[in-house]
Formats: C-alpha cells, sequence, structure tokens
C-alpha cells in the first residue's frame, strides 16, 4: 500500500536540509567576500590588496618603482600585482567552497 504521507514528510525533511544549506552557503559567501588578500609584483614595489568580491581595497607603490623614464614598467608591476590578487581571490573562493561541498557528495566542479 503506497503511503503518500510517508513521501511529503520526507520531501519536507529534504526541503529544510536544502534551506539550511543554502543559509550556511550564504553565511560562508558574505564572510569571504568581507576577507582580503594581497598580492605583491617587483620584489614588493608594488602591493595590492583586494577583497572578496574582487574590489581593490588598498594599492601601495614604492617611490622606487617610479621612473618617468619608465612608465611601462610601472604599469606592468601594478597589472601583475592586481592580477595575482584577483588570481588568489578565485582561489580563496574554491578553497572554502569546497571544504563546504565536500560532505555533500555532489560532483566535483559543480558549485
Amino acid at each position: 500500500m503506497f503511503n503518500g504521507m510517508g513521501n511529503m514528510g520526507n520531501m519536507a525533511g529534504m526541503m529544510k536540509k536544502v534551506q539550511k544549506m543554502q543559509n550556511e552557503m550564504k553565511k560562508m559567501q558574505d564572510d569571504l567576500k568581507a576577507k582580503t588578500v594581497e598580492a605583491t609584483a617587483g620584489g614588493g614595489a608594488v602591493k595590492a590588496v583586494m577583497n572578496g568580491e574582487k574590489m581593490l581595497v588598498s594599492l601601495k607603490i614604492s617611490p622606487d618603482a617610479v621612473d618617468p623614464n619608465d612608465v611601462e614598467m610601472l604599469e606592468d608591476l601594478v597589472s601583475a600585482a592586481v592580477n595575482e590578487a584577483m588570481k588568489k581571490v578565485d582561489d580563496m573562493m574554491t578553497s572554502e567552497m569546497s571544504k563546504f561541498t565536500s560532505g555533500l557528495g555532489l560532483p566535483p566542479g559543480l558549485f
């Protein structure tokens, strides 16, 4: 005999678990947005600090890196520091998401 109520109870329990997981994931994402990463280029001549939303929070340039006759070098150093900071944010997000999803039995790369 088919028991429809049992299936409804399982569905309600599953929905509660999904909602809890969504809330936990949202909190983790909000926490990550508040974190910062730092990247340097040119042996520390340029330092970029970026938050988890990939917004540049701070950019420090050593006076030694400023050469009016070689602006291209400074542009390259700034680009390298900012790009490395963005990569670090991506790596941080991937690492934290994999910790979150590892116990769920989901296929890799789903999130």
